[in-house]
């Protein structure tokens, strides 16, 4: 999927929004708020929203966003208060992920009930992989992708897992033989490790600059 940059005007502002399309659909497994769980996608968009969004219908949000756009059939959709012009992006071996990384309202994912969290403030990554993944190594995926993006965050100071409301996205071909793992030490795991933990790092200088 090749990355577009576009622009769509809501409520009387401009805001980008981060594209990607493809041809054919291919698999995906997400944790976004629009075409999450298991299935076969043929886009990804993660749009930029203002800190005060607070529409509790995204799902409903982003789907007629991506009819705006003209994007055929089904489809991820992610939201984040974050400038998504001001991304990371990296590649290993194959595999190239893009990350937008807010971190207006950081948490540790194991911290005591508290306040109530704001539905944006978001690090969403996607990520695709060449080579087809059984379901397992999907599921595997997203975990390894977790992992390396804590690494990054730890790494650089920051003391926490992310925020109340990351996402993550992992797209792979429909066709071929399908690779069994997604962990860290496997072929596709490792280098996905490696460019997620490089795009937070990317994205969170980017962010902040």
């Amino acid at each position: 999927m090749q990355l577009q940059i576009r622009s769509r005007r809501e409520n009387g502002r401009d805001l980008p929004v981060l594209v990607w399309r493809s041809p054919a659909s291919v698999r995906a497994i997400a944790s976004a708020p629009h075409g999450g769980g298991l299935g076969l996608r043929r886009w990804v968009v993660n749009a930029q929203v203002p800190a005060s969004y607070a529409r509790r219908d995204p799902d409903h949000h982003l789907g007629k966003l991506g009819v705006s756009l003209g994007l055929p059939g089904r489809g991820v959709g992610m939201l984040t208060a974050a400038d998504v012009r001001q991304h990371g992006v990296a590649t290993d071996g194959g595999v190239g992920v893009v990350a937008t990384v807010g971190l207006t309202h950081p948490v540790l994912a194991a911290a005591p009930d508290g306040a109530r969290q704001p539905l944006v403030g978001t690090i969403n990554v996607v990520v695709s992989v060449p080579e087809r993944l059984t379901d397992s190594a999907l599921v595997n995926a997203v975990s390894t992708a977790t992992e390396a993006k804590v690494q990054a965050l730890s790494e650089l100071g920051i003391d926490a897992t992310g925020t109340a409301t990351d996402a993550v996205c992992v797209l792979c071909p429909g066709e071929g033989r399908p690779h069994a793992f997604g962990g860290p030490r496997s072929m596709w795991g490792s280098r996905l490790a490696r460019a997620v933990h490089a795009a937070v790092r990317r994205g969170t200088w980017e962010g902040q600059g």
